[in-house]
């Protein structure tokens, strides 16, 4: 990583800032959007406003830990109960259900900063992001919600790097989508599976490891995790205890997928693989 190319990233994000007056930003408690609400309040103080959705597609957890980084740094946070739990385009879970999603979203986020006179939405998609499967993407940009992140050609390992330089608890927290990202599509998305999910991932997590999913194949769970951990959970006592927490669950068979952890890897399923494109 060259560090003056990324010095003049990082300046270009805080001049971009400067010019926006105001911003609400749509703060999931990630590393991206903690690393850009951190940025646009030290730039913007209190014209930068934090608005995090109360959604049944995020674990709780998510939602507890963005609450208390904006109580600690003193940032002006909004948590709002988000609708897409009623919009049966989105839990039919189609191809395009992320588009019906952030379309929803994206219009609760402007009423609020349309209600606290806040000139912009932000939302933190980095460069990385554009080589994925991403039609939230494209609804976040009809409804004119700005991505300072990849104005200032940042990626992942870079927002990793400056967040841990700013001492953001984020800097090495494990990537985290939408639950509803481990339901195949055509599978109609329901609160039950994503409970489901959520249980058992949070048991994983518990149980030490870093990066993980669980794709949900019908009464099946298929466990992602790094290449390099999948020796650890096959070990005969931890698989003893995941079997018995996922039966528990309601999982009635538990498979450990030998590829290990990848990001969209439900995409395949629709003919697509991911590419990074880095904003080249």
């Amino acid at each position: 990583m060259a560090e003056k190319a990324l010095v003049l990233k990082k300046e270009k994000l805080i001049q971009h800032l400067k010019g926006l007056n105001s911003v609400l930003v749509a703060f999931s408690g990630g590393v991206d959007s903690t690393f850009l609400l951190a940025v646009s309040h030290q730039v913007l103080g209190d014209r930068a406003v934090a608005a995090t959705a109360d959604s049944f597609t995020y674990p709780s957890r998510e939602r507890e830990e963005a609450i208390e980084f904006t109580r600690k740094r003193g940032i002006s946070h909004i948590v709002f109960q988000s609708d897409e739990s009623d919009d049966p385009d989105f839990l039919a879970n189609n191809p395009e259900r992320c588009y019906f999603c952030k379309m929803s979203l994206s219009r609760k986020l402007l009423e609020i900063a349309s209600e606290k006179r806040l000139a912009h939405v932000a939302h933190a998609t980095n460069c990385d992001d554009l080589g994925d499967y991403r039609p939230g993407l494209r609804a976040a940009n009809e409804m004119g919600m700005i991505a300072p992140l990849l104005e200032a050609g940042i990626n992942k390992e870079e927002i990793r790097f400056l967040s841990k330089e700013m001492g953001l608890p984020t800097w090495d927290k494990p990537a985290m989508a939408c639950l509803a990202s481990r339901i195949p599509y055509g599978d109609p998305i329901t609160e039950k599976k994503l409970r489901m999910i959520e249980d058992a991932e949070s048991f994983l997590q518990k149980n030490g490891f870093s990066q993980y999913r669980v794709r949900f194949h019908g009464n099946t769970a298929r466990i992602e995790v790094e290449p390099s951990e999948i020796e650890m959970i096959i070990d005969q006592d931890l698989k003893k205890k995941i079997i018995a927490k996922f039966k528990d669950i309601g999982f009635l068979h538990i498979a450990v997928d030998l590829e290990g952890y990848v990001t969209g890897s439900l995409n395949r399923g629709i003919g697509i693989d991911v590419e990074i494109d880095n904003c080249k």
